[in-house]
C-alpha cells in the first residue's frame, strides 16, 4: 500500500505540535468513522496495513485502536479483526417489551443463547419480586442476546416453579422467551415494572458482552406478569451502553 501524502503530512511530518502519533491515527480513524468512510459493521484494515498507511509501527497502531475501543467506536473480536461499532439500537420499554420484536424492528437480526439453567431457591429479593416465599423453588436462566451477531444484553431471569418446569426445554426449542411462555400456557404477558441504572461492567460481564474493560452497562431490572397480574418473571439485564438506547414508552 502506498502511503498518501496526506498521511505522511498528518503522521510522519515533524511533530512540533506535540501530539503523539497514536493520537493522530486515532483521530484520523475516528473521522473516517463519523464521516461515513468506515461504515458501521465494516472491518478495519489489518494492523500491518494501517501501520503502512500511516508510516508507523504496529505498536503505535495498536495503541490507537485501543483508544477507539475504549471510546466504544470499534470492537476487537479475537481471531476475526476489528470492526466499527453499529449505531446505538433504540430499545423501547413499555407495557409489552419483546426483545425479538425490538431488534427486528430496527432491521437487525435478533439472536439468543441460553448460557445456563438451574433450579434454585428464591432469596428474599427474588421471592418479593415474584410474590413467593423465601426458599420457594425457582428456575434461574442465564441468557445472552444479540443483534446481527453482536452481543447486546446479558440477562439473569427467575421464574416460579413448578408452574414453569417446562420453560427451559421450551426456550431451547423456540429460542425466545415469548413462545416459550406460550408453550407453558401463558399466551400473553406485560411489563409491570422497569428500573434502569448504570455501572461499569465487571470483567466477566465485559468478556461476555465483548466490551473493552471499563465500559459502562445499563442495568435494567424488570418484572413481567401474566394477564391475571400474577408475577411470572423477574429479570436483571445488562445492556451494552455503547450499543443500546433505552426508549421509555407509556
Amino acid at each position: 500500500m502506498t502511503v498518501s501524502r496526506t498521511a505522511q503530512d498528518f503522521i510522519a511530518a515533524p511533530r512540533r505540535d506535540g501530539i503523539a502519533a497514536w493520537r493522530k491515527i486515532a483521530d484520523a480513524l475516528e473521522a473516517d468513522i463519523t464521516g461515513g468512510t468506515l461504515m458501521a459493521g465494516s472491518q478495519l484494515p489489518a494492523e500491518t496495513l494501517l501501520a503502512e498507511r500511516f508510516a508507523v509501527n504496529r505498536h503505535t497502531v495498536r495503541r490507537a485502536l485501543a483508544e477507539l475501543t475504549v471510546k466504544g467506536l470499534v470492537r476487537a473480536t479475537q481471531g476475526r479483526g476489528t470492526f466499527v461499532e453499529a449505531r446505538r439500537l433504540p430499545y423501547p420499554i413499555g407495557p409489552q417489551t419483546r426483545f425479538t420484536q425490538n431488534v427486528a424492528r430496527e432491521g437487525r437480526e435478533p439472536g439468543a443463547a441460553l448460557l445456563a439453567a438451574a433450579h434454585v431457591r428464591a432469596d428474599e429479593r427474588i421471592a418479593s419480586l415474584l410474590a413467593l416465599r423465601p426458599g420457594d423453588p425457582v428456575l434461574r436462566l442465564d441468557t445472552l442476546r444479540s443483534a446481527d451477531g453482536v452481543p447486546l444484553t446479558l440477562g439473569l431471569s427467575f421464574v416460579p416453579l413448578p408452574r414453569f418446569a417446562g420453560l427451559e426445554a421450551a426456550l431451547r426449542l423456540h429460542g425466545a422467551i415469548t413462545p416459550a411462555f406460550a408453550a407453558c400456557g401463558v399466551a400473553d404477558y406485560r411489563r409491570l415494572e422497569t428500573r434502569v441504572g448504570a455501572r461499569i461492567a465487571l470483567p466477566g460481564e465485559a468478556e461476555r458482552l465483548d466490551l473493552a474493560p471499563g465500559r459502562p452497562v445499563m442495568v435494567v431490572d424488570s418484572i413481567n406478569v401474566d394477564l391475571d397480574a400474577v408475577p411470572i418473571q423477574a429479570t436483571r439485564a445488562l445492556f451494552a451502553a455503547d450499543r443500546t438506547e433505552i426508549v421509555v414508552q407509556s
